[in-house]
């Protein structure tokens, strides 16, 4: 899996560099939410940052949840709170994610939703498909790519599922910071060297994100807690919301000891609130 994983990390670095140098293209933008209550402000500010207007339209993908018609619903009457209407729901399975109808309303969106639940199983649903290529087509054409919770963890390369492999009883946090113990797979990797976590504060995953960016040293980890986004264009992120996101960037001698635990030097942190920006580059 391990080797699986690199081939496809050093694949997509080329595919995106090619397509979108340091970060994300200039025309597209990401808004990840953290989970939580998706307050009415923060909706709006999506709404802003993608330039929304009335002959646009926004397609949420529920296929994370394990209620689909119900987060297209929950999804549907936010928007309608602060005035958005055409806000559409598509619950791809793997017997139409070929279907062009469908496939055409996403690269054609203002702002593709990705919804809460299971991140491992959306990714079941679309990894490879025309409707991964959709998203990455309405992405290069301007246009918004936004999740919450599962739809926030599929947006980096190297996914978190949420498990540990030392530990088979799920727990929401890591007790240990220790080698071969966090579970990822591929995602969508719209966020270049980076891996997401979400919930961040609010369930105290510290150690799971320190855990994988002294896994994968490449990459920056961004934690996003609840009710709190952040949007991405080009190579810098700005916070939204009403509580902060954590930056871990990865320092220098990282060792494993006998015990299988991490030791790190220089290991810097950076926590930011609404308003700020900051530079995405390790």
């Amino acid at each position: 899996m391990r080797t699986t994983l690199n081939l496809f990390i050093l694949f997509g670095c080329f595919v995106f560099n090619s397509i979108t140098g340091q970060g994300i293209t200039s025309k597209g933008k990401l808004f990840i939410i953290g989970g939580g209550n998706k307050p009415a402000s923060l909706l709006n500010q999506m709404i802003s940052e993608a330039h929304f207007n009335e002959a646009d339209y926004m397609v949420v993908l529920p296929m994370a949840s394990s209620y689909p018609n119900q987060a297209i619903t929950s999804m549907q009457k936010s928007m309608q709170q602060i005035g958005i209407k055409n806000c559409f729901g598509i619950n791809f399975d793997k017997n139409d994610t070929s279907n062009t109808l469908k496939i055409d309303s996403v690269r054609k969106a203002k702002i593709v939703f990705i919804s809460g639940g299971d991140q491992n199983r959306f990714m079941e649903a679309v990894l490879n498909t025309p409707v991964e290529k959709a998203m990455r087509s309405c992405l290069e054409n301007g246009g918004m790519i936004a999740g919450t919770s599962a739809g926030a963890a599929v947006m980096s390369a190297i996914m978190l599922t949420g498990n540990q492999k030392l530990d088979t009883v799920y727990s929401a946090t890591f007790k240990t910071i220790r080698k071969n113990n966090v579970d990822t797979a591929q995602g969508l990797g719209f966020l270049r060297n980076a891996i997401i976590d979400q919930h961040f504060i609010i369930r105290s995953r510290h150690n799971r994100l320190l855990t994988a960016i002294l896994e994968y040293p490449h990459n920056i980890g961004i934690g996003i807690d609840e009710s709190t986004a952040l949007m991405v264009q080009g190579n810098y992120g700005t916070v939204f919301g009403e509580s902060q996101v954590l930056v871990f960037r990865p320092g220098k001698h990282i060792k494993v000891a006998k015990s299988g635990r991490f030791s790190a030097r220089d290991i810097k942190v950076d926590i930011f609130t609404e308003g700020e920006r900051f530079k995405l580059i390790k």
